[in-house]
């Protein structure tokens, strides 16, 4: 059975924010009590948090689908409703966000950090908080919105200091596990390791981590065998360790083909030209390959190679190879720029920023308005109810939406959309709309929804003018 996954597509959705409450107060002996409706809920966010104790993305595997609990929606007197529960996910350690394109969202290293997978909806006013001195009594309240849905991809890349590479049964696991306290599963058959093993060694007063990467044969960055799988676990560490095995059993084999055939591999994979290599003889116990490892040994120093000869076995060699590496860490380490403290900047909008644009759309033949503030309000308005509607377009007339509009050349009748074209609100535009409660007559209703809409007009008699036009083809023509 699987127990390591390090690549998963997760589909994570946050909470929808609870709708807000249209309601007043009744007393004894208090007519007119006043609007008293409260505000709806916040739904839940998805937060990924870094936990290093968790080392493998199989939960996700098994259930990719996470949801985010809503906001609950506002009550009478006063009351607003709970939010909704964050959805806290723990990932490993070096785990990297991306979107389905591909794109690099976060990338997440170090214990408790975090990232906002998809984001809360807010919850609604009630009419409490929407009334004024011009609206006392509001008979309507916003709706909550809802939660982000996203699919992401969530990928796992080792945070370790040191890989070591190398050809299946080259001693990879057997050089981890008395090198550190990693206790790898080893056996005398090819990919015995199935997944990377993580050690922490100690080496005077450094103390970094060594990764075992299983998998790599000819043609793995093509997806071959398992090196396409676990490639990505040695694009963070500092040094790149070549483990060859000086004592094969293959005839067709030997240790400097094996580096050449790991190194273009590596090549194809791209992006670690310049780590430091070393070289790693290993399996020096047997006879016949210490005899070939001070074969080999001059023509690696000749192409620039720390060559080290170890016997995972008789552990020979192996203080002067942990020293080494500590070396290079350490100098690895002293070579990256220092981290700052994050610093917070405010970049405040521009007071004539209106936060939206106005576009025609030929296709559609409608006025397309995008911006933030106009596609929420659109989101939160309840179309049921013609006060909420007129509210509606006092906002956006206050915004400076119709004299947009008129700038844009749009004329009484014509058709705005306001929104993405999957899910826009589609309207005909009236400049007559005003701002103005004293428009307004009894809670819930507007008189400004009352007015004849010319634009909806013109499309019925078009679609009747087709209409008609298709009957009379279908009687001349019957066939």
């Amino acid at each position: 059975m699987t127990t390591f996954v390090d690549r998963v597509e997760l589909h994570v959705a946050a909470g929808n924010g609870g709708h807000g409450c249209a309601s007043v107060h009744r007393e004894k002996f208090k007519p007119l009590g006043g609007p008293d409706g409260g505000n709806g809920g916040r739904g839940g966010d998805v937060i990924l948090v870094v936990d290093q104790s968790v080392t493998t993305l199989l939960e996700y595997h098994h259930s990719p689908h996470r949801k985010a609990t809503n906001g609950k929606p506002g009550e009478g007197g006063n009351r607003s409703g709970k939010d909704g529960q964050d959805l806290v996910l723990t990932v490993p350690d070096g785990t990297v966000v991306l979107d389905k394109q591909g794109n690099v969202l976060a990338d997440l290293v170090g214990q408790g950090t975090t990232y906002v997978a998809a984001q809360g909806g807010r919850g609604g006013l009630g009419n409490a908080a929407l009334s004024s001195a011009r609206r006392k009594a509001p008979g309507f309240a916003l709706l909550g919105e809802p939660g982000d849905l996203q699919d992401i991809v969530l990928e796992l890349k080792t945070v370790a200091d040191v890989a070591l590479v190398g050809y299946p049964s080259a001693g990879k696991s057997s050089l981890i596990s008395v090198l550190s306290a990693a206790k790898p599963k080893i056996a005398d058959y090819p990919f015995t390791t199935l997944v990377p093993n993580l050690g922490v060694v100690t080496a005077g007063s450094t103390v970094y981590t060594i990764a075992d990467v299983p998998g790599l044969i000819p043609g793995a960055s093509q997806g071959r065998g398992l090196g396409l799988e676990f490639l990505r676990h040695v694009e963070r560490c500092s040094v790149l360790v070549h483990v060859l095995d000086t004592a094969t059993l293959e005839s067709d084999r030997d240790p400097v083909t094996d580096l050449d055939v790991i190194e273009e591999e590596l090549k194809q994979y791209g992006g670690l030209e310049n780590r430091p290599r070393i070289v790693v003889l290993n399996k020096i116990d047997i006879p016949d390959g210490k005899d070939l490892a001070d074969m080999i040994r001059p023509d690696l120093e000749k192409r620039g190679y720390r060559v080290f000869e170890v016997s995972a076995v008789a552990r020979t060699g192996l203080k002067e190879l942990s020293f080494a590496l500590a070396e290079i860490v350490a100098q690895a380490r002293a070579a990256k720029p220092k981290e700052e403290a994050t610093r917070v900047v405010i970049r405040p909008k521009a007071v004539d920023d209106s936060g939206f644009t106005v576009t025609y759309d030929e296709t559609e033949d409608v006025y397309r308005v995008r911006g933030e503030k106009p596609e929420r309000w659109v989101r939160q308005t309840d179309f049921n109810n013609d006060e909420a509607v007129g509210y509606l377009a006092d906002r956006l007339n206050r915004l400076g939406v119709e004299d947009a509009l008129m700038k844009a050349g749009a004329r009484a009748g014509d058709g705005v959309a306001i929104g993405a074209e999957e899910n826009a609100v589609v309207f005909d535009w009236e400049p007559s709309m005003t701002a103005g409660a004293e428009m307004l007559g009894r809670r819930g209703e507007d008189h400004r929804m009352e007015a004849p809409r010319p634009a909806a007009q013109r499309r019925r008699d078009r679609q009747a003018e087709r209409d008609e036009a298709d009957r009379e083809f279908n009687e001349f023509n019957p066939f």
